[in-house]
Order: structure tokens, then C-alpha cells, then sequence
């Protein structure tokens, strides 16, 4: 029994040291903490959502745009929780700062930094990746090569600060060094029976690459604070349906 004991720790300390030369490293003060995103969060190591590493999300319109907006706002009001500051880094920012209260995120957390020329851009991303005060760095732009994306990376190992590029209409979805590469796409929301005006976001996400994950698919809605998964109901709303036309 203890022989398998040893050897059973011996191998979860090697799946640890792996995880942690990929990117995937512990905080130093214990491990991370779940986000609480359900679903979603067991396509990645150990089921949790991998913070201090640097995320790509990918949108090919300004419908895609909008939606990534609206999950990377989702993503960041679970980080931002318990405080810290983020810094938004851009040339062509058309985000409005107060609907970030809807996604539970203060204003005043976040710091828009909007600047002429791309390459200016992932220099300010990579400087403030390096600034451990962050909690997180969102970065829009649309190229950026494998070397440039492991100085990204390797600076978030050092900061334990989360990385998030959004490119828009990149000439080439390259490799990066990125621990994960999503594509978000709206969804048409659900309006109550009967009430005026417009449903709860509601997007269908796409988890294209993980490092050491299961990449996956779910569709979502934003609602009461956090994000809730779609398949059920859509699945009922599609049998009504049926019956009707039956």
C-alpha cells in the first residue's frame, strides 16, 4: 500500500512539474482557485481555469467582436472578484466603459491605454504583463508572431498576471505560445413572454486548442451574475417547436 501511495505521489509531482514548465503554474501562496465556471472549466488541467498565462481569443466580423467582448468581460469579472486592476490595451477601442457594471466589473478597475500603431500595442501588453500589481492585461490587435507570443508568456510566469489577446481579422491564425485559443460567436438571446426589449448575451463558445485540456464547445448566456449553459433548453425549445409543426 504504501509503494502505491509513493508512487502515486511521485507521479502527481511529475504531472505538476510538467504543467508548470507548459505554463500551467500553481500560485506561490497555494493552488488556484476555481472561477466557477462549470462546464467549461473542466476542459483544462486539473478543472481549473488556468490564471497567469496568456489566452487567444480569435473573431472574424464586428458581430464576432462584440461577442468575444462580452465573454472576455465575463472571464474578467470572475478575476477581478476579490480586487486588483486591469490594463486594456488598444488602437481602435469601441468598448463603453459603464457596461462593464453588467459583467460585475467596476469602471475605475479597469485602465484603457489606447495607442496609434500596433506594434506599440503588444510593447505595452508585454511591459505590463511584466507588473505583478495587474490581476490582468487584455490586449487587442491582430498580428503577432510565435517568438513574440513566448515573451508574452514567459512574462506572465514571472507575474502570475492573466493575458488576453483579442485578434481581429489576423492575415494567419499562427501558432502561439498561448496555453488556449477560443472563437466566440453570438447567438440570438431569449426574450421573455411578453417583456419588451432585448434578452441576456448568449454566445456559442468554441475552445479550439488547450494545452493539456480537452478542447470543447458550449453555447451560453450571460445571466444573474455568471455564465449559464444553453443545451438543455435549447434542446426543449427545439421540441416544442417540432410539436408545432407536428
Amino acid at each position: 500500500m504504501n509503494q502505491l501511495a509513493t508512487k502515486s505521489d511521485v507521479a502527481r509531482q511529475l504531472q505538476k512539474e510538467i504543467l508548470s514548465l507548459q505554463g500551467f503554474k500553481t500560485a506561490s501562496d497555494g493552488p488556484q482557485r476555481s472561477l466557477h465556471f462549470g462546464e467549461l472549466e473542466k476542459a483544462f488541467p486539473n478543472q481549473v481555469f488556468p490564471t497567469g498565462a496568456v489566452h487567444e481569443f480569435l473573431s472574424s466580423g464586428m458581430d464576432d467582436v462584440a461577442a468575444t467582448t462580452g465573454f472576455m468581460l465575463g472571464l474578467l469579472g470572475k478575476l477581478l472578484e476579490k480586487g486588483g486592476a486591469c490594463l486594456w490595451i488598444s488602437m481602435n477601442r469601441t468598448l463603453f466603459p459603464p457596461a462593464m457594471k453588467f459583467f460585475g466589473i467596476e469602471p475605475d478597475k479597469v485602465i484603457f491605454i489606447d495607442l496609434l500603431k500596433e506594434q506599440d500595442v503588444l510593447w505595452a501588453v508585454e511591459e505590463s504583463l511584466k507588473c505583478d500589481a495587474l490581476t490582468a492585461v487584455v490586449g487587442e490587435l491582430n498580428e503577432i508572431s510565435l517568438t513574440q507570443s513566448r515573451r508574452l508568456q514567459l512574462a506572465v510566469e514571472h507575474s502570475r498576471v492573466t493575458g488576453f489577446l483579442h485578434r481581429c481579422n489576423p492575415r494567419s491564425v499562427n501558432t502561439l505560445a498561448c496555453v488556449s485559443r477560443w472563437k466566440v460567436k453570438p447567438i440570438p438571446s431569449q426574450l421573455e413572454d411578453g417583456m419588451p426589449g432585448v434578452g441576456f448575451p448568449r454566445w456559442h463558445v468554441q475552445l479550439l486548442k488547450v494545452r493539456n485540456g480537452e478542447p470543447g464547445e458550449w453555447k451560453l448566456e450571460w445571466s444573474d451574475g455568471q455564465f449559464n449553459y444553453l443545451e438543455k433548453e435549447i434542446k426543449v425549445l427545439e421540441g416544442k417547436k417540432l410539436l408545432q409543426v407536428g
